[in-house]
């Protein structure tokens, strides 16, 4: 994606439920593999819970070609952790600083274990409610947020609008949903690109300005 990564230092860059990543559960998958950077093939676990749904390969793929292969110097917000494919991905392509929010004490412990593991000095776990979190935050910290809320609970814009004020100037949200969703109009969200796989909508937007 070409032009998609925010300006300033992203110039030249791509253009209750616990919080689990929900849609169609994935039966009898236990683990997910990394599929880039420094920890390519590592292994995460995926808990045996309902509806845990890590981003499918071919998704993230997608995404972080998208956003480019790497992420040096990003600060990245994985809102809705669950088994941690996403943060994970974002960390092992360099991002300078991964956060990882996930209300369920279980799942939580579980992405600390990976990452003790995995010796990601770069990844910080949080067992907090996602949108509560973001909702405290006063400052735009942040320049990549990766929302993969439930889908069952219609948090998408919720999701959406608590997580703007947290970008940097051109910040990107990536957003993964059971259908396309439209940002309104007046949180200054430009979609870049979307697509879809089986069930799963994934888009990419950035904050104007």
């Amino acid at each position: 994606m070409s032009g998609a990564r925010p300006r300033s230092s992203l110039a030249a860059k791509a253009a209750s439920v616990p919080e689990q990543r929900r849609g169609a559960p994935r039966m009898g998958a236990r683990e997910v593999r990394i599929i880039g950077g420094d920890w390519k093939r590592s292994k995460l676990p995926v808990a045996d819970k309902p509806g845990l749904r890590p981003t499918p390969d071919r998704v993230r793929e997608t995404l972080f070609n998208w956003l480019g292969q790497t992420l040096e110097g990003w600060r990245v917000l994985d809102a809705f952790a669950g088994s941690g494919a996403l943060g994970f991905e974002a960390a092992s392509r360099a991002a300078t600083e991964v956060l990882l929010l996930e209300r369920d004490p279980q799942l939580a412990r579980s992405l600390q274990a990976s990452a003790q593991r995995l010796k990601a000095t770069n990844i910080r776990v949080e067992c907090t409610d996602a949108i509560g979190w973001m909702s405290r935050q006063a400052a735009p910290a942040f320049e990549l947020v990766l929302l993969d809320p439930p889908f069952d609970l219609n948090l998408f814009l919720p999701a959406l609008k608590a997580a703007v004020p947290l970008l940097a100037p051109g910040g990107l949200i990536y957003l993964e949903a059971g259908e396309l969703i439209e940002a309104p109009a007046d949180l200054g969200l430009e979609p870049l690109r979307s697509g879809r796989a089986g069930a799963v909508h994934f888009q990419l937007l950035r904050r104007s300005g």
